[in-house]
């Protein structure tokens, strides 16, 4: 699969499992419902600042949002968790917390924990 539609695809099936519109993920990222849409169709390429919010957001490594394993998709979707009514500041709240704790099994891991 092209790479454009693979991440296409792995965005939307997160935002759908974390009970996000298209509208609240535009409003995180700062673009519109339109942009973000074309994003998800595979009609835009995204660049990588937005990719890089993405995988905060849902709380994965950039390169995951590329992945074609299905085992490895299951994976980070097992974190997500739906949520409902938050603003595009709680999202950034949320994406950092995400972040943190990306950085923190990082670390363990590097330093064999």
């Amino acid at each position: 699969m092209e790479k454009r539609m693979l991440v296409a695809n792995n965005i939307k099936r997160m935002r759908e499992v974390s009970g996000y519109t298209q509208e609240d993920v535009a409003g995180f990222l700062g673009i519109g419902r339109s942009a973000y849409a074309n994003y998800e169709a595979g009609d835009r390429e995204i660049p990588l600042a937005v990719m890089e919010k993405l995988a905060d957001l849902y709380g994965c490594e950039l390169l995951d949002l590329y992945t074609e394993d299905e085992t490895a998709l299951a994976g980070m979707l097992v974190t997500a968790f739906r949520v409902d009514a938050l603003s595009p500041e709680d999202m950034a709240q949320l994406a950092a917390f995400k972040r943190i704790v990306k950085n923190s099994l990082k670390m363990d891991k590097l330093l064999g924990r």
